[in-house]
Order: structure tokens, then sequence, then C-alpha cells
């Protein structure tokens, strides 16, 4: 059989690089396009640079490649800015071009980066139940859950009518090395590292964790499979912020340096948010290789000082 040949966009990004490691792994000839290319590129993945803003490039380089599968991760992503980020809208703009070039050269199957901000968080199933692809509403509440639930919906009518394989998956939340030092798992590792207090909320929410690296196999087990339409990507486990806290707090001897209750309450946070993955378990075939206090102890070894 004749090998997956895979276009991965965002390649640099915070799942890219584990995206393409693990469709190397299964046997697929990826080639990542980027702005800069990435260090550490596994052997035999070929990089091609190219502005995924700029149509025209794109369009030969899609036409010129003529890849059998596209994993688009790429988008706004800065953190705290992509909330409200009037960037969506280019990103929602380049991914539909980036859909008609890739089912006019040939390409068969695409799947691209949704996220659980398109579910409505509001849902009272939500209080004791997890977010379901065909269960939960959809009616996002943010500017970027808005515009990446335009986004699908559109890819999903055009891969219809282009008769592609689309496939949507809905990204829960993530941690690792790389990952912006304000986000929870990183801010709270560093503090720790500096013998500081870790301030926190009383940390009640519970929430989904799934390291970069589990995130970006899911991914590379999406692409690969037959599974179409939307697909949580998630651990399935819920875990609240303050068990994750005191996780990291046991693990780097420092239980005492966790502050819960020293930052409040968002008053828009969800109480819940746990991603159903019976589809990812069932139909793709993807569970988490390691668990959770195993890829904190990791990160925490990689953000040492």
């Amino acid at each position: 059989m004749t090998a997956a040949r895979v276009l991965i966009t965002g390649g640099t990004g915070l799942i890219g690089p584990h995206a393409v490691a693990g469709l190397a792994r299964r046997g697929a000839e990826v080639h990542v396009v980027g702005r800069h290319a990435p260090a550490g590129l596994p052997d035999g993945v070929a990089f091609h640079a190219g502005d995924l803003l700029d149509a025209n490039a794109m369009a030969r380089l899609v036409g010129g490649l003529r890849p059998t599968h596209l994993l688009h991760l790429a988008w706004v992503t800065a953190h705290g800015h992509y909330w409200r980020a009037p960037e969506n809208l280019d990103w929602l703009a380049a991914t539909v071009r980036l859909a008609r070039a890739f089912a006019e050269a040939g390409g068969t199957r695409m799947v691209s980066a949704g996220t659980c901000a398109e579910y409505d968080w509001t849902d009272p199933g939500l209080a004791t139940g997890d977010c379901g692809e065909g269960t939960t509403p959809i009616l996002p509440h943010t500017f970027y859950g808005r515009i990446k639930d335009a986004c699908w919906r559109s890819l999903e009518a055009y891969a219809a009518e282009a008769d592609v394989q689309m496939a949507w998956g809905r990204v829960f939340l993530l941690f690792g090395a790389a990952e912006d030092r304000r986000r929870l798992v990183a801010s709270i590792i560093a503090s720790l590292w500096a013998g500081e207090p870790a301030l926190c909320s009383a940390g009640t929410q519970i929430r989904d964790f799934l390291a970069v690296e589990d995130m970006g196999a899911a991914f590379a087990a999406l692409t690969l499979s037959e599974a179409c339409g939307p697909v949580n990507l998630g651990s399935g486990e819920p875990r609240s912020i303050a068990d994750v806290a005191l996780a990291i707090g046991r693990l780097m001897g420092r239980p005492d340096l966790i502050r819960l209750g020293a930052l409040p309450m968002r008053a828009d946070d969800p109480p819940r948010l746990v991603a159903d993955v019976r589809r990812l378990r069932d139909e793709v075939g993807f569970a988490p290789s390691a668990r959770l206090e195993e890829r904190l102890a990791a990160c925490i070894a990689a953000l040492k000082p």
C-alpha cells in the first residue's frame, strides 16, 4: 500500500511537532509547511517554506506537492490574544482557501483543529456529563469559538461537494513544556522552581487535561484513520484544577507552595469541561500512552531552570 503523503501546517506550534513525529512513526510521507523550518525534524520529513496566508503561494505548493492528506493545525494562538483576535478571520479565510487548493490538487482526506470552545459551556447537561460530539449543543460564547465553528461548517459543506473526507479534531485542555509560561501548568511549575508561591483559584473547576505529546499523537491517528466529522481530542479523565495543582506540588516536593483560593474564580468559567472520547477511542483507536502524573513529571523536568 502506498504511504499517505501528508502536508501539515502548524508544524512548529505547540501540537505540531508531536503530530509530525506521530505521522512519521506511522509510516506516512510527511511534508511540513511554514515560515521557518522547525528544529529537529524526524529523518525523512521534508520542510517547505511558505506563508499560509499567501493564497497564491499555498495554491502553488499544494498543486506541486499533490498531498493525499492534509493536517491543518496553524491558527492564531497567542496566549490571551486569540480569544478576541481579528486575525481569526484571516485564518478562517486561509483555511477555506487551503481546503479548496487541496481538493483541486486531488487530495482525499483533510483534518483540521477545532476547539472545545465551540460547545455551549452553559448547557445543563455538562454539570455532570461530558461534552459529546452529537449530544452537547454547539453554541460558542467567544469570538474565537464562533469563528472556529464557522470554519468547521464551511469545511464540512465544501468537503461534501468536493468528495473529500473531512475530520475536525476538537481540542480540549493542553499542557506541555513549550507552552506559554502564563498558562496554568507552566505557571505553577515556574513558580515552584523559583521557590515562590503558586497562586491559584479555588480550583474546583473540573477539566480534561492532555499533554501535547498525546494531542499530537491523537491528531496523527485521526489523520490516518477513516473517522469523519467532529472528534473530541482529550483524555476523557475528569480532574479538578486543584487536583492538578496539588499533583504538581507533590511531584516537585513543594505542596506547601500551592495557594488554592488566592485568586478569584472567573465568572464565565464553566464548572465542568470534559471530553466524551468514545469516538477517539473506538473509531480512531487512540488512547494516551502515559498517565497525567507521568506527563506532568516530564514537563517539570523539561522546565527545570
